[in-house]
């Protein structure tokens, strides 16, 4: 199982430094949507060029001209690419199209889908490389959220999966024995005291 490192900072500047710091014990960063909306495609741009061993994430949570918003992400230095699974499926096939162009990947992701099984299953066959069981921020803060709702998604779909929202050192366990290729943490490393700790500790937990 991959880490996933989910950089929800607002400046290329504090992106930058955090992924400075746990960029040797994470596989992929992402750049969370506020961070790209604040900055813009350069930001991916400067993840990539600091650390080009490393698959950068851009988490644009694509609705529409998924072909076009998919390429141009790509262009800029992206290797995966969200689109939302709520998109219509010509969105998500458009933005599969890019990235065969490109030989980089698409990712769903299934925040605000009440079937995420079915829906995980559909998008796989138009190409996803793989979907992402989320939890948002927002629901996440609703009193009693846990990931049991998502584990359970991603081990019935039966296709590759993430998991994000709430994924933390007393959670990591439970997201690999449910069989996810990729453990997204986001708050438990940028939010913590020392994130490359943090990080090295989820790696350590992992392995």
């Amino acid at each position: 199982m991959k880490l996933q490192v989910a950089i929800d900072l607002l400046t290329t500047d504090a992106a930058l430094e955090l992924a400075g710091k746990v960029a040797e014990y994470v596989d992929i960063i992402e750049l969370g949507t506020p961070l790209i909306k604040a900055e813009g495609l350069s930001v991916i741009t400067a993840i990539k060029q600091a650390h080009p061993d490393k698959i950068v994430f851009a988490d644009l949570k694509t609705m529409d001209a998924g072909e076009l918003e998919a390429d141009i992400a790509f262009k800029a230095g992206a290797d995966l690419v969200t689109v939302l699974g709520a998109a219509d499926d010509s969105t998500i096939a458009g933005a599969v199209k890019a990235a065969k162009a490109h030989n980089k990947g698409i990712v769903v992701d299934l925040i605000g889908v009440a079937d995420k099984v079915t829906r995980a299953r559909e998008v796989r066959a138009l190409g996803a490389k793989f979907v992402e069981m989320h939890a948002g921020l927002d629901e996440q803060a609703k009193p009693g959220f846990d990931l049991t709702g998502l584990l359970r998604a991603g081990a019935e779909a039966r296709v590759p999966f993430s998991v994000a929202g709430g994924v933390k050192l007393d959670t990591i366990a439970a997201v690999q024995e449910a069989g996810a290729d990729v453990a997204v943490a986001g708050g438990a490393i940028y939010g913590a005291a020392d994130p490359a700790l943090a990080a090295k500790e989820l790696a350590a937990a992992i392995a």
